[in-house]
């Protein structure tokens, strides 16, 4: 048995060596035997390095996915009335769009049912930053976040259920063996938990620049297509919007201080950038939910949804639901409290013409506000608020930034860290756009 399970995987691992296509029984076959422990990590290894190197065409990616979506539990939403619209960021830092994103599409009747997860890296993920809320609860019973979706049109949570286990282990497998950045296995990984979370419409939010993982615009735009195309194939009606990541979205960076900046944006005093993406994607979410029949009248419905202070009292519904404080809606004194706060100034003047994003991110790490493992514990209170950002003039000596921390030694790092991502220069710079393709 052993001999046989070995001779067909050699098999397969020498098909796409040569550049052939896999059948569907083949590639599950791969899928099913790793996820079971009966392939070893050697030979799947040489299989992601195979595909990494010929790639995959689109009916091979879409079984791939299709595959590591059915690995484990897929979240069953039928009980849930009505279009179930699931949105996902391909990450970036200062990014906390879906605390802004799903209590607007809530207020416009449409159910959200999210399952979100924890950073690993530069910062927090969504279930990181709600954990920053005083009592709020990222693990309910399956049968509470259904009858909250339905009472009141939003959950979110933690990934309790089984989702997509192959995808685990053979991302695990990816980050070690140099097989991360292939568009064919970082869009079946996507796509495989998006499949798994039982959605009816998925609208994707790929980021491109120095703070994504997508650095290059026209690599996001084919990751962007791919895993349209492979939505479509699932009969998922989907959408992608690529957004610029070439500096942290809004002001804040760091768990407790992005919340305290979404529920300003909810009040309608939000960064401009932050409020223009959370729009665009809140308006994308609508149109695909079938509440608008345009793109233009779902973006002036999302504006009335924070304009007439319905989002934010879905905000507050939510976190009543899952057992949140909601007096920190107007008491940020409430949230985790870093004790120092230390001004970072600027060594010169001009105009900023460059931010490394990373580099916000790396300082906001260094301050305690991510994880380097998945055992780290982050401090939920320290991060960074930008004072300054592209395109602003500033004089040497200017506060262009403020650092929330904890530790006084690893100020200075994070200091030097956060001035090393600036550039300026003598002239204003263009003006970056926000929304850079819309892929259907």
């Amino acid at each position: 048995m052993k001999w046989g399970i070995y001779m067909r995987t050699y098999d397969l691992i020498e098909k796409k060596r040569d550049k052939e296509v896999l059948s569907k029984d083949e590639i599950e076959y791969m899928v099913r035997e790793y996820t079971n422990g009966n392939i070893p990590d050697y030979q799947m290894s040489a299989f992601l390095m195979a595909v990494y190197l010929n790639g995959m065409n689109e009916e091979e990616i879409l079984n791939l996915t299709l595959a590591m979506a059915d690995s484990g539990e897929r979240l069953e939403l039928g009980m849930i009335d009505g279009v179930k619209v699931d949105k996902h960021s391909t990450g970036g830092v200062g990014d906390k769009t879906t605390l802004i994103v799903a209590p607007i599409v809530a207020a416009c009747g449409i159910p959200v049912a999210k399952m979100s997860g924890r950073g690993l890296g530069h910062t927090g993920g969504t279930i990181d930053k709600l954990e920053s809320i005083p009592g709020y609860r990222t693990t309910i019973p399956t049968n509470k976040f259904i009858d909250d979706v339905n009472r009141i049109k939003i959950a979110i949570v933690g990934q309790t259920v089984n989702l997509a286990p192959a995808d685990k282990k053979i991302y695990a497998l990816r980050d070690v063996t140099a097989t991360v950045e292939s568009i064919p296995l970082i869009s079946s990984s996507i796509m495989s938990k998006k499949l798994a979370s039982g959605a009816d419409a998925i609208v994707l939010d790929v980021k491109t620049g120095s703070g994504a993982f997508m650095k290059n615009e026209n690599d996001a735009v084919a990751l962007a297509n791919e895993m349209v195309k492979i939505g479509h194939g699932a009969g998922k009606n989907t959408i992608a919007v690529v957004t610029d990541m070439n500096e942290p979205l809004g002001n804040a960076v760091g768990n407790a201080l992005e919340v305290i900046e979404a529920i300003e944006t909810l009040k309608g005093n939000g960064p401009d950038d932050l409020t223009e993406i959370s729009v665009e994607l809140a308006g994308h979410m609508i149109v695909a939910a079938g509440e608008s029949k345009d793109i233009e009248s779902a973006r002036q419905l999302a504006k009335e949804m924070i304009n007439s202070g319905k989002a934010l009292d879905k905000f507050r519904e939510l976190l009543k639901a899952q057992g949140g404080n909601i007096n920190v809606i107007e008491d940020y004194t409430l949230f985790p409290q870093a004790d120092i706060i230390h001004e970072v100034k600027a060594e010169k003047s001009g105009y900023i013409s460059r931010i490394c994003t990373s580099d916000v991110g790396v300082t906001s790490l260094i301050l305690g506000g991510g994880r380097e493992t998945k055992e780290s514990v982050i401090d939920l209170s320290v991060g960074i608020i930008l004072k300054k950002k592209i395109g602003d003039k500033v004089n040497k000596g200017d506060i262009i930034a403020l650092l929330y921390a904890n530790d006084k030694n690893k100020v200075k790092e994070a200091e030097e860290k956060l001035l090393s991502a600036y550039d300026f220069s003598d002239k204003k710079p263009e003006e970056i756009k926000l929304i850079k393709r819309i892929i259907e």
